[in-house]
């Protein structure tokens, strides 16, 4: 949630999200972002990531990100 704003559609949903530019939004953000949460050390299932180039919707670098993070943590992780 940290950069949503910054990529394709992102910045049209600060009205309902929140900006996380802002210190006070950013700290409310953070506790429901999953990407904020991951932590190494934790079990968690196989996770499978699924994600497109042309999903407007959604930038791909959002679960490639997460994807990165969580297989240098050494989680299970799939992505499609």
């Amino acid at each position: 949630m940290k950069r949503f704003n910054k990529l394709l559609a992102g910045a049209s949903w600060m009205g309902e999200y929140g900006n996380p530019d802002l210190p006070e939004e950013w700290a409310f953000l953070q506790k429901y972002s999953p990407y904020q949460l991951v932590e190494s050390g934790m079990k968690y299932p196989r996770v499978l990531f699924t994600t497109s180039t042309r999903d407007d919707r959604v930038h791909p670098g959002h679960a490639r990100k997460m994807v990165a993070k969580m297989t240098n943590q050494g989680h299970d992780v799939s992505l499609l």
